[in-house]
């Protein structure tokens, strides 16, 4: 048989009173109990004061599974090892530092993470836009022009490239110490969500527009020549046109080919951070912790759930914030994860963090014995080498083409990414591309779609009539795909005109204008009836004091024989107060029973949208329309409850749980008692057969 034929409706009933809010209170037993804020912090602090929860180490190593993968683990970390020495000193080229403090870079950060990390597979170390961004604040505030000396000669001068370096060791090795401190805090206080304002394409713009950077940067090393070097905005295109002068109005001038140089064998000793130089970087080690911890989370939840374990956002930040500060007392610049090391360790067979503590070890080995067999190493061999692992950032221009297809807003947000970082330097590209991010959500919620809503029949579903056709006589049900807050409040109250078709400021405006002119007829009808009143009663008194008596009248005879007096009669005035006035043409409809306005979606109300809420529900109530609200969230009615919005005449009566609840009680003319029978829920199962 078909599958078709297989499936079967099958239909089942729910009988239970229709529940407002109080109900719901009543019927669930709602309870009034809350962790208070005091006991949330000691529930934190007594976690992150366990020890074993702090340092990580401690709780997997004891339990390593040496035989299965010390094997994978020693061949991966020998590889990436390998892979750190000429990544490392090329990225220390792009902080405009030495090379040898890219592999002390290589070596004390990722001893750290090691210990306190709980990624498995990523490998920590040098980035490349990491180093580009350590790279423009070192250039900016030891710039070379600070360090030029007078020559021989009378108008000559040149570069004092020893002190020149060491100051911008200094200042690379303060400015990651102060990123790792704000790693650090973020991480104690549990913000590692503060990596969700880092979206995808802003990631991947942001580090395809700092390869174009790490490229103009290195063209320098590629041609053999020293252009002026320039930092701020638009610094990219001040170095192109630099570049390419110096290139092709050679001058005359015979450039060498400039190498590695002096690396020392050894290790050193710790140095205290430049305390004076923090306040002028402030911004910059902001920027770099959050870059770094963005790009090291987002790459190992990926390995995270390709390899099923969890890795924890704020103990990676604490990693980090530990392996940045630490590896800033010994000199290093700061660092995050590369793909392209992770990748190679995962394919070699590393399974955990001993590979990562291994290819420390491989560039230990080379600081005290080896080094000196790269001193001759030309800067151009590392050019090429930074070219080559940018290849994969490049290949994310791609991202146009399919974010075109999916999401327009996303493809915007790419685009004008790329743009700002590489206009600005990386830093303030950063700040810049997380302002429009965000003022695409804030745009996007002020566009929401607004809808009314009709029932399917014989269902408690409802969809928007414009798709189903199926309004229900007499209710307005009001649906926003958007929250409610001061940014769209207008719009939501002009939306709900619209829709609903009653626009109650002009309904209210007309009613009191015709209230104003009927009363202005009274008016006038009272004054003129009162005059006329007080013409006839002067008449009726002078006919009394005239009377006329006829001798040939017998009934008039009859009459005063009878001693009948002389009767008068006074009309009375017509009815002052029924006046009528003709409708408005533009706000005459016919007004619904009841609107209903769906909140699902709202989660949250500021004071504004509390605002609005009461206002609709109190002009609608003047124009004779009674508001209700559904599918409200514990937030909002508690923002509702803290706004004053409920009364001794407005309760939570007025709230319902669902649409369908709020239509049966507008339907069943408000009958508290009001119970229902939903006969047409379906869902499918397969048949046995037989």
């Amino acid at each position: 048989m078909k599958d078709k034929d297989l499936r079967k409706r099958v239909p089942y009933h729910i009988q239970r009173d229709v529940l407002d809010e109080l109900g719901v209170d009543q019927v669930a037993e709602k309870s009034d109990f809350k962790i208070s804020a005091k006991e949330k912090f000691r529930e934190a602090v007594r976690f992150k004061s366990c020890f074993l929860s702090f340092v990580p180490l401690l709780t997997w190593l004891p339990r390593y599974p040496f035989r299965e993968n010390a094997i994978g683990d020693l061949i991966s970390g020998i590889s990436v090892g390998i892979m750190h020495l000429p990544q490392g000193m090329a990225y220390a080229l792009l902080a405009a530092v030495p090379p040898v403090f890219g592999l002390y870079s290589s070596f004390y950060p990722i001893l750290i993470y090691f210990i306190f990390g709980t990624s498995k597979h990523i490998s920590v170390g040098t980035y490349a836009v990491m180093s580009v961004m350590i790279g423009s604040v070192t250039e900016r505030l030891a710039p070379d022009s600070d360090f030029m000396i007078p020559g021989n000669d009378t108008n000559s001068t040149s570069l004092d490239i020893v002190s020149r370096d060491a100051e911008r060791v200094k200042i690379a090795a303060t400015v990651t110490f102060l990123s790792g401190i704000f790693q650090l805090l973020l991480g104690l206080v549990r913000f590692g969500f503060v990596v969700t304002y880092l979206s995808e394409p802003l990631v991947r713009a942001y580090t395809t527009a700092a390869a174009i950077h790490v490229i103009v940067s290195q063209l320098k090393y590629s041609f053999g020549i020293n252009p002026q070097r320039y930092s701020g905005p638009l610094s990219l295109i001040y170095i192109i046109i630099a570049t390419v002068v110096s290139w092709q109005m050679d001058l005359k001038t015979e450039y060498g080919v400039e190498v590695v140089g002096k690396i020392p064998s050894g290790l050193q000793a710790p140095v205290a951070p430049a305390v004076s130089l923090l306040g002028s970087m402030v911004g910059d080690a902001f920027a770099l912790a959050v870059v770094g911890y963005g790009i090291a989370i987002s790459l190992g939840r990926i390995f995270a759930l390709k390899y099923a374990y969890k890795v924890d956002s704020n103990q990676e930040l604490i990693a980090l914030g530990l392996s940045n500060s630490i590896g800033g007392l010994f000199n290093c610049f700061a660092i995050s994860c590369s793909m392209s090391r992770s990748m190679v360790q995962v394919s070699t067979g590393g399974k955990s963090q001993v590979a990562g503590a291994i290819s420390a070890l491989v560039i230990l080995v080379i600081l005290l014995k080896i080094g000196e067999l790269f001193e001759e190493l030309p800067k151009a061999v590392l050019a090429a080498i930074i070219y080559v692992n940018l290849q994969g950032m490049m290949k994310q221009f791609g991202d146009i083409r399919s974010l075109w297809r999916t999401n327009k807003v996303d493809m915007v947000v790419w685009v004008m990414t790329l743009i700002l970082t590489v206009l600005f330097n990386p830093d303030m590209g950063l700040a810049a591309s997380i302002a429009f991010s965000i003022l695409t959500v804030v745009f996007r919620t002020q566009l929401p779609k607004y809808s009314i809503l009709g029932q399917v029949p014989g269902t408690d579903i409802y969809k928007p009539v414009e798709d189903y056709n199926q309004e229900i006589p007499g209710i307005m049900i009001f649906h926003s795909s958007a929250t409610l807050y001061f940014a769209n409040a207008e719009m939501y109250i002009d939306a709900l005109y619209e829709k609903t078709g009653v626009d109650v400021a002009k309904l209210l405006s007309h009613k009191k204008k015709l209230e104003a002119k009927r009363l202005r007829k009274e008016k006038k009808a009272a004054k003129k009836a009162k005059k006329e009143a007080k013409k006839r009663a002067k008449e009726a008194v002078k006919a009394a004091e005239e009377p006329k008596f006829s001798d040939t009248d017998e009934s008039g005879e009859e009459a005063e024989a009878n001693g009948d007096v002389h009767k008068l009669s006074v009309k009375e005035p017509k009815d002052v107060g029924a006046v009528e006035v003709g409708p408005d043409p533009d706000t005459d409809t016919t007004l619904p029973q009841a609107i209903i306005l769906d909140l699902s979606p709202v989660n949250f109300l500021d004071t504004v949208g509390v605002k609005t809420l009461r206002n609709i529900y109190k002009d609608y109530g003047e124009a004779g329309v009674q508001v209700y609200f559904c599918g409200c969230q514990r937030g909002v009615v508690e923002s509702m409850e803290k706004g004053d919005f409920f009364n001794e005449k407005v309760t939570k009566s007025i709230l319902f749980s669902s649409v369908h609840d709020a239509v049966l009680y507008c339907q069943q003319g408000n009958s508290e008692e009001v119970q229902y029978i939903l006969m047409s829920y379906t869902h499918t199962r397969i048949s046995e057969v037989s």
